[in-house]
């Protein structure tokens, strides 16, 4: 396993070194995309061809289109970056979170380890985004490289989870986002329901709660203040009524809506140890008795 942890770090299209006969062998395969390759990897489930496409037909269904605006305006609402600021995208997928994210005006890295992902979303944003290939629990980027990172439903589908946040809250210099499925949304219970006799995606996700949410926020960065939103309450929001009612703030601060947002500012923390200092006391040769 090696030779892919190697290419978890290269950019898109950027081929990596070949090294012995039986690394030229694993390349090969890699380059021609085996879909069962990428299902051995322990880092979670990696997103296929045929799920990328889906996912693309998914976005482009009027309700769905609605659903992501309200999730994706969670972002800006809850982090208020400023203009020109940059921001990391964990597990981007096709790239609409990033095509939302450069239409703010901030400055965009998108990551993911899926090269269908990675393909479709190069052409979503046009180039405007700086894009890699990697996984959420080893990314490839210095300590405080971004203003901001988000994980938008990222982390029903790694590995370690814990260890997603906390590379998120160790790239990350200001705040972090966190979008998740609400383990007790209406929606969210429906979604596992039908996985018991439809194959779906989401028979491969993990679903979350706000409390698990902010114990695992608290673990990796220490107790920072953590706010939370959810946002569609209800499983349709096809009704003019029901698509106003969802663009409420009031609703927003129920627990049960199929989309939790999650944001947490980041305190740098500071460890303390004695270290003993030698010294040598001078002589005072003619010291007097007292």
């Amino acid at each position: 396993m090696r030779f892919l942890y190697l290419e978890n770090r290269l950019k898109v299209n950027e081929k990596p070194p070949v090294r012995q006969k039986g690394e030229f062998i694993y390349y090969f395969l890699i380059l021609k995309k085996t879909p069962f390759l990428y299902n051995l990897t322990a880092m979670g489930y990696i997103f296929e061809f045929n799920d990328a496409v889906a996912y693309e037909r998914w976005l482009r269904l009027p309700k769905n289109r609605f659903t992501l605006d309200l999730e994706s305006r969670l972002i800006t609402d809850m982090l208020q970056p400023a203009n020109r600021e940059t921001i990391l995208d964990i597990g981007c997928g096709t790239g609409s979170i990033l095509l939302f994210l450069v239409n703010q005006g901030l400055q965009v890295t998108g990551l993911d380890p899926s090269p269908y992902m990675l393909d479709i979303a190069k052409k979503t944003t046009g180039n405007r985004a700086d894009l890699h290939r990697g996984y959420a629990e080893d990314l490839p980027f210095e300590d405080n490289s971004f203003h901001h990172a988000c994980l938008f439903t990222t982390l029903e589908f790694v590995n370690d989870p814990q260890k997603a946040i906390e590379e998120a809250c160790r790239v990350a210099k200001d705040k972090i986002f966190i979008g998740a499925l609400n383990r007790y949304a209406f929606k969210g219970v429906e979604r596992r329901i039908r996985g018991i006799f439809t194959r779906s995606i989401y028979n491969r996700a993990r679903f979350f709660s706000i409390w698990e949410l902010k114990r695992m926020v608290h673990a990796a960065a220490g107790n920072v203040p953590v706010s939370w939103k959810t946002v569609i309450q209800l499983p349709a929001a096809n009704s003019r009524i029901i698509r106003r009612l969802e663009e409420s703030s009031f609703v927003h601060h129920s627990p049960f809506g199929a989309f939790i947002g999650l944001a947490a500012p980041l305190v740098p923390r500071f460890g303390t140890r004695s270290l003993p200092i030698e010294y040598q006391a001078k002589q005072t040769p003619n010291a007097i008795a007292g």
